[in-house]
């Protein structure tokens, strides 16, 4: 695995990074009565995504990197929720942004197993590739 310098250089965050973008061009077409509530927390949940992704890549051990990788898993089913909600209530259609939140869960499932499984192979420190 190439040693990333950046939570920049990971490719979940990136995906992440872009889904955001497109979280917020979303919702910005939903009712301006929504504003404080349901664009707001979908925005919020979105943006923690790749937030807590950076975070947890500059923590230096890994139950703290794991702690905050969970976080943004959790963040993602939130949204899953968000946008589910804002489709039932015909705000728009959110096929595209909730394959898009599929595709990103899963590569931050595997991203968080390759820091747990270096943790099973080494009592050391962190590695930075992860």
């Amino acid at each position: 695995m190439p040693v990333s310098k950046s939570f920049e250089d990971v490719t979940v965050w990136q995906k992440a990074h872009v889904w955001v973008l497109a979280v917020y061009r979303y919702s910005s077409r939903m009712p301006k009565h929504e504003l404080f509530g349901l664009t707001a927390q979908l925005r919020r949940a979105a943006v923690s995504v790749p937030a807590n992704f950076a975070e947890g890549f500059k923590r230096h051990t890994r139950p703290e990197k794991l702690r905050f990788y969970n976080i943004a898993q959790a963040s993602l089913e939130e949204c899953r929720y968000y946008l589910r909600l804002t489709q039932d209530l015909d705000y728009g259609n959110t096929v595209m942004l909730r394959e898009s939140l599929e595709e990103i869960s899963q590569m931050l499932e595997s991203y968080a197993d390759k820091v747990r499984q270096a943790e099973s192979r080494s009592s050391g420190g962190p590695s930075s590739s992860y």
